[in-house]
């Protein structure tokens, strides 16, 4: 079973690159690790962890200078489906931004 997984891993990777997208591969370092693994395979890090790297990314490979954390976008049962990011030039426009997330960030779903 864990040989599937590597594999699929795999294949998803290769797919993923294969779409030419003009990017790198830093989604890969902030998507998967090998910190803990004895075998050291890969495996999933946290949504958090990947959201906080996009976010960075956000600030240094697209230039923005006000990138608020994001705001998870939860369903019905309380499970994070996305993350909401705002990003912007202005720091006038990130304030009001981050006002607006932090009055909805702890509704519940």
């Amino acid at each position: 079973m864990y040989c599937g997984v590597i594999q699929l891993l795999q294949t998803q990777t290769k797919r993923i690159d294969s779409h030419g997208t003009g990017g790198d591969d830093s989604w890969r370092t902030a998507a998967y690790s090998t910190i803990g693994n004895l075998f050291g395979y890969e495996e999933k890090t946290s949504n958090e962890a990947v959201a906080s790297a996009f976010q960075e990314r956000l600030k240094t490979a697209a230039g923005f200078d006000y990138v608020p954390p994001p705001m998870p976008m939860k369903n019905s049962k309380g499970a994070v489906v996305y993350y909401l990011y705002f990003a912007s030039q202005k720091p006038v426009a990130s304030r009001i931004v981050q006002a607006i997330f932090k009055k909805y960030r702890n509704r519940e779903a």
